[in-house]
């Protein structure tokens, strides 16, 4: 068997996979909106997703995020990044 007739057969596969993991980033950040915790709404309404080459980023543009991220809140005692990194392992674990 040559190395081309292999590489032609695994390039639309990691192709296919490829375009599976497209999306992952952005369910990542839809978790990490709902493991936020709820007083007012402002931890919620400034978590902000955007784009990146390698995918995405969550920016909590709040003087407290950090506080909430180490368990400060009742609502989420594990934070929000721990949880929402866990979610996104299951997910690549699917798609793969």
């Amino acid at each position: 068997m040559s190395l081309r007739r292999v590489t032609n057969r695994i390039g639309p596969s990691l192709r296919r996979k490829a375009k599976l993991l497209q999306p992952i980033p952005k369910k990542g950040y839809d978790h990490f909106k709902t493991v936020t915790p709820i007083d007012t709404g402002n931890a919620k309404s400034k978590t902000k997703y955007s784009t990146t080459r390698n995918g995405g980023r969550i920016t909590g543009d709040y003087n407290y995020a950090n506080r909430l991220n180490k368990g400060y809140s009742k609502q989420a005692p594990e934070g929000m990044t721990e949880p929402t990194i866990e979610h996104i392992q299951k997910e690549v674990k699917r798609v793969l």
